[in-house]
């Protein structure tokens, strides 16, 4: 008989913690047991004269591992044919994860079994999982990381930083699409369901995947060491780079600033100015992205500042100057009609210093005038009688988003992402001029002012607005049967006037915005939804918090459930993933019918 003791276990010990389960014999004439344990049983194994325990649940898709094939010390599932060193548990094919192993004891002939798991840090564990699954494009792997680190209780800013930190490293073209998806979902988050909540972020990490597959890493610059130079001077340089296209020269500039201590808004100043330079950089996108990595840093840290802000250099140099197209100088030249604008800038804001300004409503029908001089007429005036910056930029953003709302469906299907640019666009002007009050900045509101003055066609004719069709009429109706009609009409394509005029009846019934607010965010992450349509989502969702004080703000939300009604549906397959995944966080056998 064997002693417990000369094994280093105290009689007390094993059983205290662990359970009997077989005898030796019986376990090495059928090769596996599988004992009470875990949430579906533990596989007991014998091979090569070892014992062996593991989940009896593969950590792929859920098989039964009792029931897959075992040679040379290889466990295989026969579902899909994972691998696993049944010593450790780990699996030979990434995609598949790590099986949970359990400690064993054979004392007298007898299997002894502690259900008591041996564990890793498991927070650290599903980080670096997180980031091999971005790495490889493995989706069911990224969807189960974010559902155990939010089931766990860590905050979903957590798998943000390792998604923005890949994202921003791994890809030379610098800051793109994945990562303002991601910026996105993470301005939204709060809103939304607990399933919801792990959509959200899975389209966020699979987009940073994507967009950083087949892309060499980003090579980064390094600040200027011991510059005399002033954040003042910084700023010169950076615009002088940029006027030139010389990215590497103004990333330097950028990482100086930071490490001189630039706050954020003196970097927000520096970036921005630049970007505004020039009319409408690259459709808008480049003020669009600056906006979403500040905003990134907002949710990760400012720490981070050196990592995120430099990606963004390289697009600001490149992009596209919209002054240099026909349609901003052809039939009206516009570039010569905004700079002498731009010159009178000062004395308008000292003329409105003490005055108070009100008059959002009339401002915002005048900038969707068919006149552009009665456009930039009207903004300086509004200017002049004390219009801060912020207000006239919110005015902005509404008639911008009105171009959607009024959006008819017979132009062409591509021309909602026409609209679309614009009013990200032009939301994202808002945002800035929040973070700071440049003088430069505000010559944003002039290029989104031209910009909507440009899609005046997308609303000829207009498309009318449920209260001009339905008028006063107000059918009794609860508000659940609202909501669950809108879910099953954008199961259906060409539904967009029915999904605004749903929108409009829920919104005069006067019930919480919240929950119509919620409802149209699950109606877009359980679609593959494309870049556009998340952008319009989160720019809609933040115009119409900012937009609180205004009956009309209604607009805001009808305009957003017609573009994606116009966007929906689609195959799904992201949604099929996710639920995969949160079916095996609850333990389900997606085997069995």
């Amino acid at each position: 008989m064997v002693k417990l003791s000369s094994l280093g276990i105290e009689t007390g010990t094993l059983e205290s913690e662990f359970e009997k389960v077989t005898s030796l014999a019986e376990l090495r004439e059928k090769s596996c047991v599988v004992a009470k344990g875990g949430r579906h049983g533990i596989a007991v194994f014998h091979d090569n004269g070892r014992v062996y325990a593991v989940d009896n649940r593969c950590p792929h898709m859920g098989f039964p591992l009792s029931r897959g094939t075992l040679k040379e010390g290889i466990l295989t599932c026969h579902w899909h044919h994972a691998r696993f060193d049944l010593s450790s548990g780990g699996t030979f094919d990434p995609w598949a994860d790590d099986v949970r192993t359990y400690p064993i004891k054979v004392v007298d002939g007898e299997v002894w079994l502690n259900t008591k798991p041996l564990m890793p840090d498991m927070t650290e564990r599903w980080k670096l999982r997180l980031e091999e699954g971005l790495e490889q494009g493995l989706s069911l792997v990224m969807a189960k990381q974010i559902i155990s680190m939010l089931n766990a209780g860590m905050n979903f800013r957590e798998a943000l930083r390792v998604a923005a930190i890949y994202g921003c490293r791994s890809r030379d073209e610098g800051w793109g699409s994945g990562l303002t998806i991601l910026t996105a979902m993470a301005n939204i988050f709060d809103r939304l369901t607990p399933d919801d909540k792990v959509l959200a972020l899975f389209h966020g990490v699979v987009n940073v995947s994507r967009d950083t597959r087949n892309h060499p890493p980003r090579v980064p610059q390094q600040p200027l060491v011991s510059t005399e130079a002033t954040l003042s001077t910084l700023k010169d340089w950076f615009r002088e780079f940029v006027e030139v296209r010389d990215s590497e020269a103004a990333e330097r500039c950028v990482l100086t600033a930071i490490e001189l201590k630039a706050s954020p808004s003196e970097i927000a100043d520096l970036l921005y100015s630049a970007i505004t330079d020039h009319f409408f950089l690259d459709g808008g996108h480049v003020l669009d992205f600056t906006n979403k990595a500040f905003e990134l840093l907002d949710h990760i840290g400012w720490e981070y500042a050196k990592e995120i802000l430099p990606t963004l250099v390289r697009g600001i140099c490149e992009a596209r100057r919209h002054e240099e197209d026909n349609s901003w100088r052809h039939p009206i030249d516009l570039v010569p009609l905004l700079q002498e604008s731009f010159g009178k800038l000062p004395t308008l804001i000292q003329k409105g210093q003490g005055k108070r300004w009100n008059d959002f409503s009339e401002l915002s029908s005048l900038l969707l005038s068919e006149s552009p001089h009665d456009v930039v007429k009207a903004l300086k005036e509004a200017i002049a009688n004390g219009a801060e910056a912020s207000q006239l930029s919110l005015a902005l953003a509404f008639a911008a988003c009105t171009r959607i709302a009024r959006f008819h469906t017979q132009n062409e299907f591509s021309d909602w992402i026409t609209v679309l640019h614009t009013f990200t666009y032009c939301n994202a002007v808002h945002m800035a001029l929040k973070r700071t009050r440049s003088q430069d900045v505000m010559r944003a509101i002039f290029h989104g002012a031209m910009k909507v003055y440009l899609d005046r066609f997308m609303n000829i004719p207009p498309a009318s607005l449920p209260s001009e069709r339905k008028g006063a009429k107000h059918d009794a109706i609860e508000r659940s049967v609202v909501l669950a009609s809108l879910l099953e009409t954008m199961n259906v394509q060409q539904q967009v006037e029915k999904t605004a005029e749903l929108v409009y009846d829920y919104l005069r019934l006067g019930e919480s915005d919240e929950d119509i607010m919620r409802t149209l965010a699950h109606t877009l992450v359980r679609e593959d939804a494309e870049f556009h349509s998340i952008q319009m989502l989160e720019a809609a969702f933040g115009l119409y918090d900012e937009l609180k004080e205004y009956p009309q703000r209604q607009i805001v939300l009808i305009g957003l459930a017609r573009y994606l009604s116009a966007h929906s549906p689609t195959p799904r397959a992201m949604l099929q993933t996710a639920t995969i995944a949160l079916r095996l966080n609850r333990g389900e056998d997606l085997y069995q019918e």
